[in-house]
């Protein structure tokens, strides 16, 4: 069984630099065998970030690929504190923010961009968490997606 730095390959997936904070927070946070990521917005490859409305401005695809591109920063971030995904033992919530007109209901479908990553990533059972989505009126910078996870880490792992 390969590792989540081998399959991360495998994909073909580069992760994005991690971001810096933009207020008073940090990215990850690790208490005990804990590590919680402040929530991350959706960066495109060129630095952008996906901005708008899912069911106004965006349609459920680009929800989902929003909420990947926030799945990848996690892991950038979450790479970066720990010096390898290999530590992480396992996913253990994910919560999603959808920025949503007031009729849409598919929250769970957008969000599934970012779950789907994590279980390809960590593998179909350590990969696969507890997990909320939830729409919003706004977030920050207008962003369509915002997400926050907490993992289970092993630092006697590879």
């Amino acid at each position: 069984m390969s590792s989540p730095e081998q399959r991360l390959v495998d994909m073909g997936v580069q992760l994005p630099a991690p971001t810096l904070p933009k207020g008073v927070y940090r990215n990850v946070v690790i208490a005990g065998a804990l590590a919680s990521t402040s929530g991350h917005l959706p960066v495109g490859a060129d630095g952008s970030l996906v901005v708008g409305k899912v069911g106004v401005d965006l349609d459920l695809d680009a929800g989902y690929e929003a909420a990947r591109l926030a799945g990848l920063a996690i892991l950038s971030s979450l790479r970066a504190a720990l010096d390898s995904l290999d530590h992480v033992q396992r996913l253990i919530k994910v919560l999603g923010l959808v920025h949503c007109a007031a009729d849409f209901t598919a929250h769970p479908a957008v969000i599934n961009g970012c779950s789907e990553l994590f279980r390809d990533v960590f593998g179909e059972e350590a990969g696969v968490g507890t997990r909320s989505a939830v729409g919003v009126a706004s977030l920050p910078l207008g962003v369509a997606v915002e997400i926050e996870a907490v993992f289970e880490i092993d630092w006697q792992r590879p």
